[in-house]
């Protein structure tokens, strides 16, 4: 772990750390705009599983993959799947690189606070075996089992609540900065 650690230190210059964030979330908005939106013209209105942060369940799942159709599964597998299993890693680095970048703006940091930047990595990782297993139901369908489903929903529900929590560490990270730029010099906050 501390050489993790050392490794996130040496990684934060300013633009590096931009670039990272930028180019990941050129790949985001391409999900976004792009090929969610393309899967999700054959799912008559129903959300992807992967943009399920709750999970879901077999019957979910089944009736997804039916309204999806023959069309629509191929688009799944071979246009948005593609595109996510680049994003957890960006998402990973880039994030962790992000937090650790604003960390060690706080004077006095205790470097425990480091291991928060795991965080991403660990939605990067539930998010690659959530794609895993997507690309398992689509593969398998009509026959998706109920331990598939509840396995896959659980890192569904991994990624998405390492990615909140790792947004509320941030954004309480920010204003705690915002805070000691603010303050007046001499004043411990």
């Amino acid at each position: 772990m501390g050489r993790i650690t050392k490794q996130l230190e040496k990684q934060r210059s300013g633009k590096k750390v931009l670039v990272l964030f930028l180019l990941t979330n050129i790949v985001y908005a391409y999900m976004l705009l792009v090929t969610i939106p393309a899967t999700m013209a054959f799912s008559n209105g129903l959300q992807l599983l992967d943009m399920m942060p709750a999970g879901y369940d077999l019957e979910y799942a089944n009736t997804l993959l039916q309204t999806l159709g023959n069309t629509g599964r191929q688009m799944y597998l071979t246009k948005q799947i593609p595109v996510d299993m680049i994003y957890p890693l960006l998402f990973g680095i880039s994030y962790a690189a992000v937090l650790a970048y604003f960390l060690k703006k706080l004077p006095g940091l205790n470097q425990n606070y480091l291991y928060l930047c795991f965080l991403p990595v660990i939605a990067g990782i539930a998010d690659y075996f959530e794609n895993i297993g997507i690309i398992t139901m689509l593969n398998a369908y009509p026959t998706v089992t109920e331990t598939s489903v509840h396995i896959n929903s659980l890192f569904s529900i991994i990624k998405s609540s390492a990615t909140s929590i790792y947004f509320l560490v941030l954004i309480v990270v920010l204003i705690v900065l915002g805070f000691r730029t603010l303050k007046p010099k001499g004043k411990n906050l």
